[in-house]
C-alpha cells in the first residue's frame, strides 16, 4: 500500500481536472482527495495499493483531455488512517 501528496502543475484548473481525477481514482479503487491550489496547481492524495498508485501517477502526467500538465510532484504521505472514498475538496 502506499500514500502519496501529488502535486500537478500546467493548465489544470478550469479544465475539470478534478472531477476527472475522482472519476479515475475511483476507477482505480484509490481513497483520498484532490484540490485546487491557489497557485494554479492542484493537489491530490492518493492512498491504495502500489499498482493501483502506479497508475493513477501515469494518468496524472496527462489528465483529463483539456489539461496540459507541465510538471508532476510526487512525495510519500503519512495517513495513519487511510482515507475512504475519493473526495473532491472546495
Amino acid at each position: 500500500m502506499s500514500t502519496l501528496i501529488v502535486r500537478v502543475e500546467g493548465r489544470v484548473q478550469g479544465v475539470c481536472f478534478r472531477h476527472y481525477t475522482r472519476e479515475k481514482a475511483v476507477e482505480l479503487r484509490l481513497g483520498g482527495w484532490v484540490r485546487n491550489c491557489p497557485d494554479g496547481a492542484v493537489e491530490t492524495l492518493i492512498h491504495g495499493p502500489d499498482e493501483a498508485v502506479e497508475q493513477m501517477l501515469a494518468w496524472l502526467k496527462h489528465g483529463p483531455s483539456a489539461a496540459v500538465v507541465s510538471r508532476i510532484q510526487a512525495t510519500p504521505a503519512d495517513a495513519e488512517v487511510p482515507p475512504s472514498g475519493f473526495k473532491i475538496m472546495y
